[in-house]
C-alpha cells in the first residue's frame, strides 16, 4: 500500500521535528538524514543519488513490505533501495561468504538476530547504539525491552533494529472446538488428541475430508524451529536462565540428546505426520498456513502470522474462528541428573501452570535490520534511515497486521493498542486471544530463548534440521535421530571451544523483559 501524498508530507514532518530536538551524534540519524520537510517547505532528498542494496530471504514474507516501502522511502529521501532475495536455506551463508570475502554485495541485511554471534564478532556489522539513541522518529523504547535486549543487542551494543516480533503459539479453530465442547489444547498430548478426532473429518462444508493438525515439517524451510516449541516443554522447567539447549552444569552437553525428555518430544513430533495431509512432510509455513485459513485444519503451531492471515476477507474462510493460545506443555520433565521424565510439582516446574510446565519458545527471534560496517559513509546513513523508517510506529503498526508481511508484532504499544487490531478486521475477542498468547509468552518466567552461539546456523539449520527430515522418513530411528544430534552438536561445541560456546550461551540467557 503506497502512502498517499499526504501521508507522505505528515511523515516527512515528523521525521524533521525528530531531527530538531535530536542532539548531534557521532553519524547523522535517520530521522536527521532523511528529514527534509516542513509543513510549508517542500522535501529535499539528502539521498539522491545513493543505492542501498538490502538482502533478506525471498518470502514473500519479510521481502513483500521491503519492497512495498522502498518506493515511498525513495520519494522521501531520494534513495533507492534494491531488495535481493534468496531461499531461506542459503540466507546465513549466503551473508557469511559476502563478508568473508569482503565482496560487500549487501548494504544492509534483513536476517535472524541470533547469527549475530558469527556477523558481529567478525566486525562485519555497524554499530547501530548511538544511532537509534539520537533517532526519536524510531522510538526507540517503545520496541518492547525483550526486541531490544534478544533482537538488537550483542554484548551491550545495538547492532539490528527490530522489524518483526517471533513467538510461536498453538492456533485452533474456536468455532469447531465450541460446538463439540472441547477446551483448547493445554498439553501436547491434548494437541494430538484434539488432532486426532478431527483428522478426516470436513471441516468447512465442501464435502472433503480435512485434518487435524497443519505442520510445517518440510527439511529447510524454517520447520526444525516448531520441533524446538514441543522439545521446549520436557526441556526447560526452572527459567529462562536455564536454557532449553544446553546443560549449563554440566559442561555444555546437549539436553537434545538420548534423553527421555528429548525422546518424548520426537515421538510426540512423529504422531503428528499422520495427522495431516497426506503431503505432510513437504509442506512449509505458506503451505500450512494456507490450508489452516481455507478452512481445512482443526489446529496448528506457528508464528504470529495466521492470526493476521485469518482476517483477510480475500483468502481467509475462518475470519472470526480462530483462537490462540500459548504453545502447549507437559505435565512431565527432564531430570537433568537422571535423564528421565518426572512429574512436575512445586520443585521441578516452580512455574507450572494447572499442573503444566509451558515453555513458550521465542522461535527465531524476530526478523532485524543490520548495516554493513564496509559500505560507504551515506551508504551507510541511507541504510539506517531506511531500517528506521520500516520499524517507525507509522509503518510498522500498518505492516505487522497484515498476514503478507510476516511482521509480528514487537512493539509495546502494539500490544497496549486494541484499536490497531479492531481497525484492521479482528474482532475484540480475536484480538485479546491473539495478542494474550504472545503476551503470555513474552511475560512468561519460563519463556525459551532461540539458541545464540557461534555457528548457530550449523546447530538449528543443519544438523537438527537434516536429522529431523531422517527421523520423519523413517531412515533413522528415534533414538539414534537423538544420539546422532548430541554427537554432531558435541563434537561442533569442541570445535568452537567448549568454554567459549558456554560463555556465548549463558550471556544470552539472562534478557530484560
Amino acid at each position: 500500500m503506497k502512502l498517499r501524498p499526504l501521508a507522505l508530507l505528515a511523515t516527512a514532518t515528523l521525521l524533521f521535528a525528530a531531527c530538531t530536538q535530536t542532539p548531534a551524534a557521532p553519524s547523522p540519524s535517520p530521522s536527521q538524514s532523511a528529514a527534509a520537510a516542513t509543513a510549508t517547505a517542500a522535501p529535499t532528498q539528502p539521498y539522491a543519488g545513493v543505492t542501498v542494496r538490502v538482502v533478506t530471504f525471498t518470502g514473500p514474507q519479510i521481502a513483500e513490505p521491503l519492497q512495498r516501502r522502498a518506493p515511498d522511502f525513495n520519494k522521501l529521501t531520494g534513495a533507492k533501495v534494491e531488495v535481493i532475495t534468496v531461499p531461506f536455506s542459503d540466507l546465513y551463508q549466503k551473508i557469511l561468504t559476502d563478508f568473508a570475502t569482503k565482496t560487500n554485495s549487501y548494504d544492509a541485511i534483513v536476517f535472524a538476530p541470533q547469527w549475530m554471534g558469527d556477523y558481529v564478532p567478525a566486525g562485519y556489522l555497524e554499530d547501530l547504539s548511538d544511532r537509534v539513541k539520537a533517532d526519536t522518529a524510531l522510538q526507540w523504547n517503545d520496541i518492547a525491552p525483550f526486541f531490544r535486549d534478544f533482537s538488537a543487542t550483542y554484548q551491550g551494543k545495538v547492532y539490528s533494529v527490530p522489524l518483526d516480533g517471533d513467538f510461536q503459539m498453538a492456533y485452533y479453530r474456536s468455532d469447531i472446538l465450541a460446538k463439540d465442547g472441547v477446551k483448547p489444547p493445554e498439553t501436547w498430548e491434548d494437541f494430538l488428541a484434539i488432532a486426532k478426532q478431527y483428522q478426516g473429518k470436513d471441516l468447512n462444508g465442501d464435502g472433503k475430508a480435512d485434518y487435524g493438525a497443519c505442520i510445517a515439517l518440510k527439511r529447510s524451510a524454517q520447520s526444525y524451529w516448531f520441533f524446538i516449541s514441543v522439545a521446549s516443554a520436557y526441556l526447560q522447567s526452572k527459567g529462562t536462565s536455564q536454557g532449553a539447549f544446553f546443560d549449563i552444569d554440566n559442561n555444555m552437553q546437549p539436553l537434545f540428546g538420548p534423553n527421555e525428555g528429548m525422546l518424548k518430544a520426537l515421538d510426540t513430533y512423529k504422531s503428528m505426520v499422520a495427522l495431516g495431509p497426506p503431503d505432510h512432510l513437504n509442506l512449509d509455513v505458506g503451505d500450512t498456513r494456507g490450508l489452516f485459513t481455507s478452512g481445512r485444519c482443526a489446529l496448528s503451531a506457528d508464528w504470529g502470522d495466521i492470526g493476521t492471515l485469518a482476517i483477510d476477507p480475500a483468502t481467509s474462510k475462518v475470519q472470526d474462528k480462530v483462537g490462540a493460545v500459548i504453545l502447549p506443555g507437559s505435565k512431565q520433565v527432564l531430570d537433568r541428573k537422571t535423564g528421565k521424565l518426572v512429574n512436575c510439582d512445586a520443585t521441578t516446574c516452580p512455574n507450572a501452570i494447572n499442573g503444566v510446565n509451558h515453555s513458550p519458545f521465542a522461535a527465531f527471534g524476530g526478523w532485524s535490520g543490520a548495516v554493513n560496517k564496509a559500505s560507504a559513509a551515506k551508504t551507510k546513513d541511507a541504510a539506517f534511515a531506511f531500517l528506521s523508517y520500516m520499524s517507525q510506529p507509522a509503518q510498522s503498526n500498518e505492516d505487522v497486521t497484515l498476514g503478507k508481511t510476516g511482521f509480528n508484532p514487537y512493539r509495546s504499544s502494539q500490544f497496549n493498542n486494541l484499536d490497531l487490531w479492531k481497525k484492521a478486521g479482528m474482532s475484540e475477542k480475536a484480538a485479546n486471544d491473539y495478542l494474550g498468547a504472545i503476551k503470555a509468552s513474552l511475560q512468561s518466567p519460563n519463556m525459551v530463548l532461540d539458541l545464540r552461539i557461534p555457528q548457530n546456523a550449523y546447530y538449528e539449520g543443519t544438523s537438527l534440521d537434516t536429522t529431523l527430515a531422517q527421523f520423519l522418513a523413517g531412515e533413522i530411528t528415534r533414538d539414534a535421530a537423538a544420539k546422532q544430534i548430541s554427537d554432531q552438536w558435541n563434537k561442533k561445541t569442541d570445535e568452537i571451544g567448549r568454554d567459549a560456546a558456554l560463555n556465548a550461551y549463558k550471556a544470552t540467557l539472562g534478557v530484560t523483559r
